[in-house]
């Protein structure tokens, strides 16, 4: 009986240990950023860990360089980087939590991906 109390001991330790790492995990996540500036140095755009916009800055040049449309599709462009570098973080930080050979899509189904475990997201397609 004595290793079955050990067992579980152990299991209710494991479990307390992988809460204490997923909270460390939500604290650095809340506080990510991704930067992203473009080729000719004109805009850079930052983004915080959901994907959300927190400042975009141009050059003062950018007004004369650039039409509106090239403007707008630097900034998208800029933005999607910026994301990606954010989502390769979290994928870094939460790299100990999670297995590597477990697609999540496995566990939780079609469109599921990391950022849809951030607080306040729901990253999943419509209708998935």
């Amino acid at each position: 009986m004595s290793d079955s109390w050990e067992l579980l001991r152990q299991l209710v330790q494991d479990v307390n240990r992988q809460a204490e790492q997923a909270k460390e995990l939500h604290r650095k996540a809340r506080d990510l950023t991704g930067s992203s500036r473009s080729e000719d140095g004109m805009v850079t755009v930052t983004v915080g860990p959901q994907g959300e916009l927190r400042s975009v800055d141009f050059d003062p040049r950018v007004y004369r360089e650039l039409s509106p449309t090239e403007l707008a599709a630097c900034v998208v462009e800029q933005a999607a980087l910026a994301t990606r570098q954010v989502s390769d973080e979290l994928r870094t930080l939460a790299g100990p939590l999670i297995a590597d050979d477990v697609p999540l899509e496995d566990l939780f189904g079609e469109g599921v991906s990391f950022e849809s475990f951030l607080p306040g997201t729901d990253r999943r397609e419509p209708g998935a």
